[in-house]
C-alpha cells in the first residue's frame, strides 16, 4: 500500500491552486484606455457609498446648464443605474469564469467505528483526480472565459453610449421641429380666420374656406403629434441618463442640434480605422478559443472519472494500543452505460459552430461598414443640400412674394401659403440633420465593431401643394 503524508499533500495541493482572476476595476480603466471617445475616462463601477455620492454631485453639476451630447454620455456615465447595474452583473460574470479555473475543495471523511474489543478511528482525504491533472488546462479556459467577458462588456458599454447619443439627438430635434410645427399651425389658425370673415363678407366661396379649414385642422394635428414626440424622446434620453423626477425637472437641453461637420469622414480614413481590433471578430475569435480549450478538457472526462483518496486509520484494542494504517484509493467510474459519445458530438459541433461564427463574423464586417458609410455620407449630402440649397431658395422665394403682396400682386392667403411652405423647408432640413447625426453615432460604433442597424429614412418633401385661393 502506498503511504502518503498529510503534510506533503497539502501543500502540493496548494501549489496547484493558482487562480485566474478578474478585476472589474481594471477593465474599466482598460475601456476607458481603449475607448475614451465613447467613456470619456468616466466608466466606474460605484460600488462604496462614497463613490456614489461623488458621481452623484458631478452629474447634479451637469445639470445646471444645456445638456450637450457629450455632457449626455458623462451624465449618463455617471448617474445611470442600469449601466451601474450593467458593471456589476459583468464582475459577477468575470468572477463566474474565473471560478472555473480554480481546483475543487478536498472532501474529508470521518468514521468511527467498534468491534468487540478494539475501537477504529478513519479519517480519508479526497479529490478527483481528473480534477487536479487538467488544472492547468481549466484555467487556461477560464483565461479564455474572463476575456470574451471583457469583450463584451466593451461592446455593451459601447452600445449604451451609443443609445444615449442617439437618444439626445432625437430628444433636440423632436424640440426643434415641435417649435416650427407650431409655428405651422399659427399661420394655419390666422388664414382659417382670415378665410371666414372673408366668407362671412362675401368675398370667399365656401370651397375656398374648406381648404383653408382643412389645412389649420391639419397643422393641429401635426403640431399634436410634434408635441408628443418632443415629450416621448425627452423621457427615452431621461431613462437612459437615469434621471430621478427631480433631476428631470432640471434638465434643459439645447434649441437646436450642432452645425453639421465642415467635411465629412473620408472613405480611407474610415477603412482603416475600421480595421484595427474591431471587437465583433475579437469576440467571434475568444468564442471560438474558448470552445476548442472546452472541448479538449472535457474529452477525457466525458469517458470517465477517477477520484484519488489518501486514508489514516487508527485502532486501538483494550489496552489501550494503537495501530495506525494509511494508504490511498482510487475510485473510477466505468464507461458501462455511457461512454459519453453524445457529449463528445455535443462538443465537436459547438467548436464547429463556433468557428462558422466567426468567418461569418469577418466576412460581414466589411459589409456592415460599407453600408453604415453610406448611410452617414448620404444623410450629410442631404442635409447639407438643405442647408445650403433648399433653405436659402425658401428664403428668396419668400422675400419675392413679401415684395409681390406689397406691390398686391398676389392675396394674404398666397403670403401665408408660402410661409408654410418656408417653415416645412426648415423642418425638413431638421429632419435631415437629425438623420446625419443619428448615422454618426451609429458609424462611430460601427468603427469599433460595435454593427447596428443603420437605416435612412425619407427627408419629408418640403414642397405643400396646398392651394392658396
Amino acid at each position: 500500500m502506498l503511504h502518503l503524508s498529510y503534510r506533503y499533500l497539502l501543500p502540493a495541493m496548494l501549489v496547484l491552486t493558482g487562480c485566474a482572476s478578474a478585476d472589474i476595476e481594471q477593465s474599466t480603466q482598460n475601456i476607458n484606455r481603449d475607448y475614451g471617445g465613447f467613456t470619456q475616462g468616466q466608466l466606474k463601477l460605484a460600488g462604496q457609498a462614497g463613490q456614489r455620492v461623488d458621481m452623484q454631485a458631478r452629474a447634479n453639476g451637469l445639470l445646471h446648464q444645456a445638456l450637450s451630447q457629450d455632457d449626455a454620455v458623462q451624465l449618463a456615465l455617471l448617474n445611470s443605474p442600469a449601466l451601474q447595474a450593467l458593471l456589476a452583473s459583468h464582475q459577477a460574470n468575470m468572477a463566474n469564469a474565473a471560478q472555473g479555473g480554480r481546483i475543487s475543495n478536498p472532501l474529508f471523511n470521518f468514521e468511527r467505528s467498534r468491534q468487540t474489543g478494539e475501537l477504529e478511528i478513519g479519517r480519508m482525504l479526497s479529490m478527483g483526480l481528473l480534477d487536479i491533472l487538467s488544472l492547468p488546462q481549466r484555467q487556461k479556459m477560464a483565461q479564455h472565459d474572463i476575456a470574451q467577458a471583457q469583450t463584451q462588456l466593451s461592446m455593451d458599454v459601447i452600445e449604451r453610449v451609443s443609445q444615449v447619443r442617439m437618444a439626445w439627438v432625437k430628444a433636440v430635434a423632436a424640440r426643434q421641429s415641435m417649435v416650427y410645427a407650431q409655428q405651422v399651425m399659427e399661420a394655419a389658425d390666422a388664414s382659417a380666420e382670415l378665410a371666414g370673415r372673408m366668407r362671412k363678407a362675401g368675398n370667399f366661396n365656401t370651397l375656398q374656406e374648406a381648404r383653408q379649414q382643412a389645412f389649420h385642422a391639419d397643422a393641429v394635428a401635426q403640431f399634436n403629434l410634434a408635441s408628443h414626440t418632443s415629450l416621448a424622446t425627452r423621457e427615452e434620453l431621461v431613462r437612459l441618463l437615469g434621471l430621478n423626477d427631480e433631476q428631470e425637472k432640471k434638465l434643459t437641453l439645447p434649441e437646436r442640434l450642432p452645425d453639421l461637420p465642415a467635411a465629412p469622414r473620408p472613405a480611407q480614413d474610415v477603412a482603416t480605422l475600421a480595421t484595427k481590433n474591431r471587437l465583433d471578430i475579437r469576440l467571434a475569435q475568444q468564442e471560438f478559443d474558448a470552445a476548442a480549450a472546452r472541448q479538449g478538457l472535457n474529452l477525457v472526462s466525458s469517458f470517465t472519472d477517477i477520484e484519488l483518496g489518501v486514508r489514516r486509520n487508527t485502532i486501538f484494542d483494550d489496552a489501550g494500543k494503537a495501530e495506525i494504517k494509511r494508504g490511498v484509493e482510487v475510485s473510477i467510474r466505468l464507461p458501462v452505460f455511457d461512454w459519453g459519445d453524445a457529449r463528445r458530438t455535443a462538443m465537436n459541433a459547438s467548436t464547429l459552430a463556433a468557428s462558422y461564427r466567426l468567418q461569418e463574423t469577418v466576412n460581414n464586417a466589411g459589409s456592415h461598414l460599407r453600408v453604415s458609410y453610406s448611410a452617414y455620407r448620404t444623410m450629410y449630402d442631404i442635409a447639407r443640400q438643405y442647408r445650403d440649397e433648399v433653405v436659402p431658395l425658401r428664403k428668396r422665394i419668400s422675400a419675392e412674394n413679401q415684395l409681390r403682396y406689397n406691390g398686391m400682386f398676389i392675396s394674404v392667403f398666397e403670403l401665408l401659403a408660402d410661409t408654410r411652405e418656408q417653415i416645412n423647408s426648415v423642418m425638413a432640413a431638421i429632419n435631415a440633420e437629425q438623420q446625419f447625426w443619428l448615422t454618426d453615432a451609429a458609424l462611430q460604433a460601427e468603427l469599433v465593431g460595435k454593427p447596428s442597424v443603420t437605416t435612412v429614412t425619407g427627408v419629408k418633401s418640403s414642397a405643400t401643394p396646398e392651394a392658396a385661393h
